[in-house]
């Protein structure tokens, strides 16, 4: 470790110890990176998605209540109506005349959860091929939910629940830019086939389910928005982050807090997740058709290149800008960008700004290429050096 970087973990150290933190200098000194080291990243992140206040004296009392509060969601909405006490031999207080499993009344407990199933399917196949690439998600947690895996409660876990259900998911087109991404190798989605998962030994649980877990309460939380294919990118590299917190006292709480800071980005970014608010001044279309116009403003050459061949800043921007470039790079670097999205206090407008750069910083390659060429580097973005990029947008910032 170079004396450099042993000086901004020290520096790091100084702005956590205040008592009421300075959001701002800490936004400023997060902006360029933040160190692993002793758990800085996961403390700084939890922050700057204004999960944590400002008052470190009230953490103690606010994490309590806020993970006593993730603990009754999942009391509350991770049941199978009456199996717990089916298989201890008691009587199914669940199924009586009025409600029982061929109910259609809207209003059954039994129609709910068999609804829930079919958003729990997609989330199921979404999680487990999360980062195929990396063995991280699929082995056992630390810290498995104990609430969960006691045989002798009323829930089970919800990797039970899909080995257990016979309906078939139904196929969503989520894909609204109406274009079949090509990713490169590495992110190729069926690497790892879901019934080639080794099965843990009964009271473990693997991090995908954990991720599954916050997506499903999430989902049942937020009807209006539900589950959209894409969120499980979004909450890998949080969770990530937090599970693998060298602070045990906060590795414990992984699941609850990544649940709380995941619910407040999407609380920024959910009107890109919202099919009927795509041409708002807050949907998708709008987003994408920003980073042309800032193109415009800086690359005039390169904006009139892409428009010529009619390449649709939908056609790459959709996954860009919805999945926070979580697809774009390997996991190392996306957390490394997502300090400086993070910290800074337009984060969405300097997502835009990084989005340009990775274009201005391949144009030589746009300006020469034709329609195929083009649209296979910005499918599979060529630059893999995450620093020189927002270096880039840090200069288009700044107006230089």
């Amino acid at each position: 470790m170079s004396s450099s970087y042993r000086s901004r973990i020290q520096e790091f150290k100084v702005a956590l110890s205040e008592e009421k933190l300075d959001l701002k200098a800490l936004r400023e000194l997060c902006f360029s990176g933040i160190p692993f080291e002793g758990g800085i990243r996961a403390l700084c992140w939890k922050v700057l998605l204004n999960y944590l206040p400002l008052d470190q004296t009230i953490w103690d009392s606010f994490l309590k209540k806020q993970r006593e509060g993730y603990s009754q969601f999942l009391k509350e909405m991770i049941i199978q109506p009456g199996i717990a006490k089916a298989n201890l031999g008691l009587s199914r207080e669940d199924v009586t005349m009025e409600d029982h499993p061929l109910n259609p009344n809207p209003e059954s407990k039994w129609n709910n959860y068999f609804r829930d199933n079919e958003v729990l399917l997609q989330i199921d196949k979404d999680v487990r091929r999360l980062y195929p690439d990396m063995a991280f998600f699929q082995w056992p947690t630390d810290y498995p939910c104990q609430l969960i895996l006691d045989p002798q409660n009323d829930y089970e876990t919800l990797r039970r629940r899909v080995e257990q259900t016979t309906l078939k998911a139904q196929t969503v087109d989520r894909n609204r830019s109406g274009v079949t991404n090509v990713s490169s190798p590495g992110k190729a989605l069926n690497l790892y086939p879901s019934n080639e998962y080794e099965v843990l030994p009964n009271g473990c649980e693997a991090h995908w389910e954990v991720v599954e877990r916050i997506l499903f309460i999430y989902a049942k939380l937020n009807p209006g928005i539900a589950y959209v294919q894409g969120m499980n990118e979004v909450v890998g590299p949080l969770y990530y982050t937090f599970a693998t917190d060298p602070n045990d006292k906060w590795k414990e709480h992984a699941e609850a807090d990544t649940f709380f800071c995941f619910t407040n980005l999407m609380s920024e970014n959910r009107d890109m997740f919202i099919k009927s608010l795509d041409d708002s001044q807050c949907g998708i279309t709008y987003k994408m058709e920003s980073v042309y116009s800032m193109l415009k403003e800086k690359d005039m050459e390169l904006y009139i290149k892409l428009q010529e061949q009619n390449i649709k800043p939908q056609y790459f921007t959709f996954r860009w800008l919805t999945l926070l470039l979580s697809q774009e790079f390997l996991l190392p670097d996306v957390i490394r960008i997502w300090d400086t999205l993070f910290s800074d206090q337009d984060r969405f407008d300097f997502l835009i700004l990084v989005c340009c750069a990775m274009l201005v910083l391949i144009r030589d390659q746009l300006l020469a290429g034709d329609f195929t060429v083009n649209m296979r580097l910005l499918q599979d973005y060529p630059i893999s050096d995450v620093h020189t990029i927002l270096a880039k947008a840090k200069e288009l910032q700044d107006g230089s």
